[in-house]
């Protein structure tokens, strides 16, 4: 160890909760990135903002470490935002409501955002510390990784300098990410069309809540219900009695969450609204991982017009036939999911269903053709799709004198060799190792269970723990 105090993370609890009044839903950047180019201003930093909203912070070094080669931080400014049922929030707007139970930190009825805030807040309470030992520092902050990675693919060559780059974006505080997988994004759009209803119709809605939900990569594999899937499942068999017609179909929360609810509104002919609702509240989804799911129906406002029975059937029979969850385990990394799709939303546009699937693989050619089987499901059925990302897959170098640095100090702070792990997760290092060329990254971060979801929790033991080498290695690397 070197011989030089380590300051308490207050500063990074501090900027976490002013973090938490900043809207930053993907796509919607532009408060956060206002407030990170304060930051700069206020803390006398040099910054740069290009137009997708991506931000570099530059600090010098420390007196006497301004030969020492560079290094950038890295984190994104957006998250995933969900909600409970019923919870008065708008993503565009609300404050996140953090408090802290029993060593943890979570929300109130909300994701938390500690993917990615908490590494973030990391980052920038290094930038802000004048007493810290280390060489000239870059924070790379990057915008849409939950929904796109559009900051990432879109960096100019030059935006940062260093080619060693700390990313504060890892989630199991005892690992060392050295690969993840890519990611194959993409839309669908089905046509939709609608005719009048009739006046005696009995209208319902109908909810499916309670999931679990969770991240659509490291959760993939846990047995938990896709609401898309089973939306659509009863809306088939509603449909099947003819008595029954679909006025309006929603599910999940967002493109990179397993669906954890969904909601319909039907049209029920008068002659069979009992028996169909008495149906409907029998109804069961049993999934092994999501032991709380409920599907419940209450009488509904009229409807003026329903979907036609074939636009509801094209959706039905899209997502019938698009596969969910884990599709291969790997060989190579025992336990690891190695190809795994996700359908994340449905919601009604004007005149569409707009759908999205998210695919994941660590073999390139493997996602890709999955996306494009998806891709002639949906078109097969009437839809238009559109790629929004397509991600390669990263691997790190294990072997490099960077990693045995970043190895010895959490042997050193923490007493424990981190394991070096491949993640089923999708991240930003496929962009960076072509855009910056010999780049080297090592990920590392606080433990945070639940991401994306509104169960999302990030130990803060560890959060104290990933500060301590994050200043001790900053200190080492400026030797």
């Amino acid at each position: 160890m070197n011989n030089h105090p380590i300051p308490q993370p207050d500063t990074v609890y501090q900027l976490f909760r002013e973090l938490n009044n900043v809207p930053r839903p993907s796509w919607h950047e532009e408060k956060v990135a206002d407030w990170l180019c304060q930051f700069a201003v206020d803390n006398q930093l040099d910054y740069q903002r290009d137009a997708h909203n991506c931000v570099v912070i530059r600090k010098a070094a420390s007196p006497g470490k301004e030969g020492c080669e560079p290094i950038v931080l890295h984190a994104h400014m957006d998250m995933v935002c969900v909600a409970e049922k019923g919870k008065d929030f708008d993503p565009l707007s609300s404050s996140i409501e953090a408090y802290t139970d029993n060593g943890w930190m979570k929300a109130r009825g909300t994701s938390l955002g500690a993917d990615n805030g908490m590494g973030l807040c990391m980052a920038m309470a290094v930038m802000k510390d004048k007493s810290l030992i280390h060489g000239p520092l870059e924070l790379l902050v990057t915008t849409n990784e939950e929904d796109g990675m559009t900051g990432a693919a879109n960096l100019s060559e030059d935006f940062v300098k260093a080619r060693k780059m700390i990313d504060l974006d890892s989630e199991d505080y005892d690992t060392i990410t050295v690969g993840a997988a890519g990611a194959y994004l993409q839309t669908a759009s089905l046509p939709l069309s609608f005719v009048p209803s009739t006046r005696d119709t009995v209208f319902a809605q109908v909810s499916i809540h309670g999931g679990l939900g969770g991240h659509s990569g490291v959760d993939i594999n846990k047995q938990r219900m896709s609401a898309v899937k089973e939306i659509c499942l009863l809306a088939d068999q509603l449909l099947a009695t003819n008595k029954v017609a679909v006025a309006s179909i929603q599910a999940g929360e967002a493109n990179a969450s397993i669906p954890s609810s969904a909601e319909m509104i039907i049209g029920i002919a008068p002659d069979a609204a009992d028996e169909i609702i008495d149906r409907i509240r029998h109804y069961e989804i049993r999934k092994a991982g999501d032991p709380n799911i409920k599907v419940e129906v209450s009488l509904a406002a009229p409807c003026q017009q329903v979907l036609t029975d074939d636009c509801v059937q094209a959706l039905i029979d899209s997502i019938g036939e698009i596969p969910f969850g884990m599709i291969k385990m790997s060989e190579q990394m025992p336990g690891t999911v190695e190809t795994s799709n996700n359908i994340g939303v449905i919601r009604m546009e004007e005149d569409h269903f707009h759908v999205t699937t998210h695919s994941r693989s660590f073999i390139d050619a493997d996602m890709i053709a999955l996306g494009e089987r998806i891709r002639d499901i949906f078109e097969k059925h009437g839809a238009t799709t559109r790629l929004i990302m397509s991600t390669p897959a990263w691997e790190e170098n294990t072997q490099s004198d960077f990693m045995h640095l970043m190895e010895q100090t959490f042997i050193d702070v923490l007493g424990f060799r981190p394991r070096l792990v491949e993640m089923h997760f999708v991240m930003e290092m496929g962009y960076f190792v072509e855009k910056f060329k010999g780049i080297q990254i090592i990920p590392i971060g606080p433990r945070i269970i639940e991401p994306h979801s509104t169960s999302e929790r990030v130990e803060l033991s560890t959060i104290d723990n990933i500060w301590k080498v994050l200043i001790e290695v900053l200190c080492r690397l400026a030797q």
